[in-house]
């Protein structure tokens, strides 16, 4: 896996009992049942999506690429939060998620 970028970096060194504790949850609410791995990550992508955050969906993309996940799969969640989050939020995602996909 990629390394954290700086900031988070930071966080981790500053507040290594803090960060612990919030890598662990997020480890642990992942691998929760009964949602199989795959969905877990597209669902994570939607949330990012959803919540209009710019590293969220660069970090999500990332790891569905990672995780075999295709990006006809990632394109496929973008055109399923249009119609809740509108079309301005979708069109600033598909630029986010096409930093990756076009790079790879």
């Amino acid at each position: 896996m990629r390394e954290l970028p700086p900031p988070y970096r930071r966080f981790q060194e500053d507040f290594s009992p803090v960060w612990e504790a919030f890598d662990n949850l997020g480890r642990r609410c992942h691998q929760a049942e009964p949602l199989e791995a795959k969905v877990r990550r597209l669902v994570k992508l939607g949330i990012a999506i959803g919540t209009g955050l710019e590293g969220a969906v660069h970090s999500h993309t990332r790891r569905a690429l990672a995780e075999s996940i295709t990006p006809e799969e990632i394109h496929h969640v973008t055109l399923l939060a249009m119609t809740t989050v509108g079309f301005p939020r979708t069109m600033a995602a598909l630029t986010w998620m096409n930093d990756l996909l076009e790079s790879e």
